[in-house]
């Protein structure tokens, strides 16, 4: 199925099989009290308000069959996939690897590490574990989407001006189309996600697209509703 858009900075068309959502580490670790956010010293209930946008663009990617893959920022327990500087974040106790109120903090397999159960993956959909901010870091994404023919990337997730920005410039740098759809990306500082945005869309999209989510799942919507008639 072939869609077109209005995005910013120009219009957006895509193939949807051609196309992968990559919903970015929507982990109670990052979204909820007690978790990474907080022990860097964020007000989590910045990041609330995105979680509703992402479960519809993630039902609507469901119900066009689209690829889709769920990153988790999470870390070996014996953390020797962690970069020394990147432990020294956040307050004594709180940092990555000790204790927290939803088990260690960002250690894969705890209960912190793992997502929101509204956006919880179903079976089929890929869960990319991640060591660094960008999805494309010692991991094997590219691979993945090589294999399934994949050209264009749908963004959402956390935090907008970190992981999400990280992922999306490595995408640009390897030849993907890279869309983020606005209302479902969110940071502790709105200012940062505003800035984001006008910087992945600067000088005719030198890092992406971005479009609102009505614009991407109404296109859908009606593309949907012509192959029914």
């Amino acid at each position: 199925m072939e869609l077109g858009i209005d995005a910013q900075p120009a219009p957006f068309s895509f193939e949807t099989t051609r196309s992968a959502l990559i919903m970015i580490d929507m982990q109670r670790d990052f979204l909820l009290p007690g978790g990474f956010g907080e022990a860097l010293g964020n007000d989590v209930s910045q990041l609330a308000g995105c979680i509703a946008p992402a479960r519809q663009l993630l039902d609507w990617a469901r119900s066009v069959r689209m690829s889709i893959v769920h990153t988790k920022e999470a870390h070996a327990p014996d953390l020797s996939d962690c970069p020394p500087a990147k432990l020294q974040r956040g307050a004594p106790g709180k940092r990555i690897g000790d204790a927290g109120p939803m088990g260690r903090i960002l250690i894969d397999g705890e209960t912190g590490s793992d997502f929101v159960p509204e956006l919880a993956p179903l079976a089929g959909e890929r869960v990319l574990r991640k060591p660094g901010k960008g999805a494309f870091y010692a991991t094997d994404l590219g691979e993945w989407l090589a294999r399934r023919n994949v050209d264009t990337l749908i963004f959402a997730g956390v935090t907008t001006e970190v992981c999400v920005q990280t992922t999306m410039r490595e995408a640009n740098d390897r030849g993907y189309n890279c869309l983020l759809v606005e209302e479902a990306t969110a940071s502790y500082f709105p200012h940062f996600k505003q800035t984001t945005l006008d910087m992945v869309r600067a000088q005719g999209g030198i890092v992406g697209w971005t479009a609102s989510l009505a614009a991407l799942t109404g296109a859908g919507e009606t593309l949907l509703a012509k192959g029914r008639a």
